[in-house]
């Protein structure tokens, strides 16, 4: 059995008086593709950013690599980095691409600004964006930016590399893409997992059936406040559960409550 990375345990969070998870519990193994689906508003992004370390439960256990997590990421460092793709790229745009990729190093590390660029260089020739550094956040397609907070993702200190992620978080990737623009992420997200001396390990939300199907080998389904359903990719056309094929054929009718 692979090890376990991150693991939640009956991690509850309400905004209010909306019961946003409840009691759920989630493992992240070592070298796995994870996929957290279900209908909008069912906490697919609450439980990324616990996972982060950017919200803190209710109640419940986080542990990192066997450690758990007391507070939040800024409290204490992990045992192992969390990195986190956002939905909306949440690239700078004050700041030229270059200058995103390698925001980290010119705040943390004390590589020379030569070699902060060759590594920024290096990343994004990798994501397939080779030269466009001098460019602006403003001046790419919404793909182009998809790919440039990946970049900034993978970034990593050569001379601090426990400081490396270990983990990645992926926010909808896809959303907002044409099919053609979401075929690329989804090839570039394999592409990282399978990269030597990058994270091989990553968990995703998302709504695309294409997305899921693609860069998934495991899936768990969120559904009020709890997981409804997991299962290998594969499973899907062949399951029985109602919830995964009223999700999956996009039908009004099933046991998912269609709001509005």
């Amino acid at each position: 059995m692979a090890e376990p990375l991150i693991e939640l345990k009956s991690v509850s969070k309400s905004f209010g008086s909306n019961v946003v998870l409840d009691e759920v519990d989630l493992t992240i193994y070592q070298g796995e593709a994870l996929a957290i689906i279900g209908p909008s508003g069912t906490g697919k992004s609450t439980i990324l950013r616990i996972i982060a370390g950017l919200l803190a439960p209710d109640a419940g256990e986080v542990y990192v690599q066997g450690q758990q997590r007391r507070g939040l990421i800024e409290d204490a460092p992990d045992p192992v980095a969390i990195g986190m793709v956002f939905q909306q790229a949440a690239l700078f745009d004050s700041l030229t691409v270059a200058e995103n990729v390698g925001f980290s190093l010119y705040q943390h590390s004390k590589l020379p600004r030569s070699r902060i660029r060759e590594l920024v260089n290096q990343r994004l020739e990798m994501v397939g964006l080779a030269g466009i550094g001098d460019r602006y956040p403003a001046e790419l397609s919404g793909g182009m930016r998809k790919r440039v907070s990946f970049a900034r993702a993978v970034m990593s200190n050569p001379d601090n590399p426990e400081e490396s992620s270990a983990v990645l978080l992926y926010d909808e990737p896809t959303a907002g893409l044409d099919p053609i623009a979401s075929t690329v992420i989804e090839d570039l997200i394999r592409q990282l997992q399978c990269t030597e001396g990058l994270c091989n390990t990553y968990a995703i939300v998302t709504h695309q059936d294409s997305t899921v199907r693609r860069t998934a080998d495991r899936i768990i389904f969120l559904y009020q406040g709890k997981v409804q359903w997991a299962g290998n990719v594969n499973d899907i056309n062949s399951t029985d559960n109602s919830l995964i094929r009223q999700f999956f054929s996009g039908s009004v009718e099933g046991p998912i409550h269609v709001v509005g």
